[in-house]
């Protein structure tokens, strides 16, 4: 019998199968010799390595901010007086990557031909971290005398942790100044440290912590926060809030313990007082600032419950409700005898 194309005979193969089989071998041969897109494979010490993905660069640090260094404007008393104690501040508050430490903070306090021991009295504004900038909101006077002084150099602070984290604070630094030649030189320093925050502060702090007419630098908002300031003084910053913006700058925090040439006690340490160094956005110290404007707002002072008030403003009253002298030319005091 002939075998026939589709017959399985014993003596030769299966046509079938022959093209099966030719067929597997020309697609082996095709996978061994193509890549995808007809390209030759690479074999071999020849090979091309796989390219890996790129990596992304480390993230840079967002810089902290940089604010200019303070100065005095027009109106100033004695303005070198407020400029050398910035000074001070801002070279102990602040610092590049790297620039922290006491040794550090020694030299940029000797560079500005101060003792470098000042730096060993720095306290909150030096702290231990990798980096800091500093912005002075104000530098008022908490006295001024003929070969004395004292500056209260008030500030917002921003760190930078070694993790990279950043932390924004600031305290207010009582700079105290003799006079030399050819500038004054400080003598001491004092910085602020505000009490912890009350476990609960009450609903006139509430409402003067979040009323944005009353402008409250860093310490002065933790003294609020505290529970360490006379319900008076909150009530009568709350009542000025309507007719006025208030911009205080010292609270309790900061100031002087005494009434600054004299043995009598300030009311701000017992925090019942507050200062205010511009009204409406306009300093009390800047000659332009309408007169008329600071003379309402003291009257309005006394109105809300004050029994001292001071400012650049000469105004006739009863007793001595009503003050003025060169240390209060750059603000308003607003002071409380409960």
């Amino acid at each position: 019998m002939r075998s026939g194309a589709g017959g399985r005979g014993g003596h030769g193969p299966d046509r079938r199968g022959l093209l099966r089989a030719g067929a597997a071998a020309a697609l082996a041969l095709g996978t061994a010799g193509c890549t995808g897109g007809g390209k030759p494979a690479a074999t071999g010490a020849a090979a091309t390595p796989a390219r890996k993905p790129a990596e992304s660069p480390a993230a840079t640090p967002a810089p902290l901010p940089r604010p200019p260094l303070w100065q005095p404007g027009p109106g100033e008393i004695q303005p070198d007086v407020k400029r050398r104690a910035v000074e001070l501040v801002a070279a102990l508050g602040a610092w590049p990557p790297g620039g922290q430490g006491a040794e550090a903070a020694r030299a940029r306090v000797a560079a500005l031909g101060l003792p470098p021991a000042l730096a060993d009295r720095a306290g909150p504004p030096a702290p231990a971290a990798a980096e800091a900038s500093l912005e002075v909101i104000v530098a008022q006077y908490g006295g001024i005398l003929d070969d004395s002084a004292s500056v209260l150099v008030v500030c917002r602070q921003w760190t930078r942790g070694q993790d990279g984290s950043v932390a924004e604070g600031g305290t207010t630094v009582d700079v105290r100044l003799s006079r030399a030649e050819p500038r004054w030189t400080v003598t001491d320093l004092h910085p602020g440290v505000p009490g912890p925050a009350a476990a609960s502060p009450s609903a006139d702090v509430a409402r003067a912590l979040a009323e944005p007419r009353i402008e409250l630098p860093p310490e002065a908002a933790a003294d609020l926060r505290s529970g360490t300031v006379h319900d008076s003084a909150v009530e009568a910053m709350l009542r000025l809030a309507g007719p006025y913006t208030l911009s205080v700058s010292v609270v309790r925090t900061g100031h002087p313990m005494d009434v600054f040439g004299t043995t009598r006690p300030s009311d701000h340490p017992l925090g019942r007082a507050f200062d205010v160094w511009r009204i409406d956005g306009l300093a009390v110290v800047d000659p332009a600032t309408p007169r008329q404007l600071i003379e309402s707002f003291m009257r309005d002072a006394a109105a809300a419950g004050s029994y001292n008030v001071g400012g650049p403003v000469a105004i006739p009253g009863v007793g001595n409700q009503f003050f003025t002298d060169d240390t209060h030319h750059d603000h308003c005091h607003v002071g409380f005898n409960r």
